[in-house]
């Protein structure tokens, strides 16, 4: 995570457009050209970089979330609802 204090996102939508940031990042691409509802495996997200969007996830968020999440919900709309759904999440 950057070294700039982050406020924690409140809500679905907010988290999606963390997660946005992060895979732009990950992917050294502007967040403009990604799309919250295309699979990240059509971008070429490599799974070292899901394994550090989960250790993104828990720094911000303060739950641990396994990557198998990252593949397995697909897209960042998807995974930022199961992440503001999640019970004990920082707020």
């Amino acid at each position: 995570m950057s070294e700039h204090t982050v406020a924690v996102p409140q809500n679905a939508r907010e988290i999606g457009d963390w997660l946005l940031d992060r895979v732009a990042h990950y992917l050294n691409r502007p967040a403009a050209e990604l799309g919250s509802t295309v699979p990240l495996s059509r971008y070429g997200l490599e799974s070292m970089y899901a394994f550090a969007l989960c250790g993104d996830i828990e720094d911000l968020l303060g739950v641990s979330v396994h990557p198998a999440v990252v593949w397995n919900i697909e897209t960042v709309d998807g995974i930022a609802a199961h992440l503001a759904a999640l019970p004990g999440r920082r707020r």
